[in-house]
């Protein structure tokens, strides 16, 4: 079946794993004790510590901002994708990139593959742990200008965790397209594994600084998305 839709990971794929770790993550823990103490009675704010309080098991947690900061910074040394820690950080690097302070990095590649695509009537999504508030920041203030014109919707954890086949289903229902007519670029092969269970076309991405990747993974290789179109 002719590809329909282009699906796309952020960290590792269309931009790199050091924005993410060396800028991004760092911005969030440096702003968030003087984010907190601004916006503490915010809709939105409250709504994140909630879910972070409840993903712990400790409704408290989302009662006291010190206890928040301790859990939200638990949560990122130690990886995990939690929604709610998630919603939060994007809502902290929100400010960040409206103010200038922050831009995201894309490779060089990125944004003429997305206008290629694009004019070829391909339709790209973004599927990404990073909440869908956060990827949207993330694609309007680009290092390379504004790249959201190009994305047609967005994914996150809140359709299911990237490493289940049941995530991909979703997706493609949402789409309302067949999951054999959809590509799947990431860097993570549990990911591409569970996309390609779902149906979908997959390629696994390698870009300088990505964690090496065991052999017979099964699944198309690229380097840059050049010859993608």
């Amino acid at each position: 079946m002719k590809t329909r839709v282009i699906l796309l990971d952020i960290e590792g794929t269309t931009s790199s794993i050091e924005y993410v770790y060396d800028v991004l993550f760092p911005y969030v823990r440096r702003e968030l004790p003087s984010f907190l103490e601004a916006h503490w009675n915010d809709s939105k704010v409250q709504a994140a510590c909630l879910k972070i309080a409840e993903e712990a098991g400790q409704e408290y947690i989302s009662l006291m901002r010190m206890t928040v900061i301790q859990e939200v910074f638990r949560l990122m040394d130690t990886d995990v994708k939690s929604t709610g820690l998630k919603d939060l950080q994007g809502l902290v690097s929100g400010e960040g990139y409206k103010s200038g302070k922050l831009r995201a990095h894309f490779y060089d590649d990125v944004p003429s593959t997305l206008e290629k695509w694009t004019q070829a009537g391909k339709m790209c999504c973004v599927y990404s742990s990073g909440s869908i508030a956060a990827q949207k920041n993330f694609y309007r203030y680009a290092n390379v200008g504004d790249l959201s014109k190009y994305i047609s919707a967005h994914f996150d954890t809140t359709t299911g965790p990237k490493r289940e086949q049941a995530s991909y289903v979703a997706i493609a229902a949402a789409l309302k397209t067949s999951p054999n007519a959809i590509v799947f670029y990431s860097d993570v092969v549990a990911e591409l594994d569970a996309a390609k269970t779902a149906g979908m076309q997959t390629a696994l991405v390698v870009r300088p600084g990505n964690k090496p990747v065991p052999e017979g993974h099964g699944h198309r290789v690229i380097q840059s998305f050049g010859g993608e179109i």
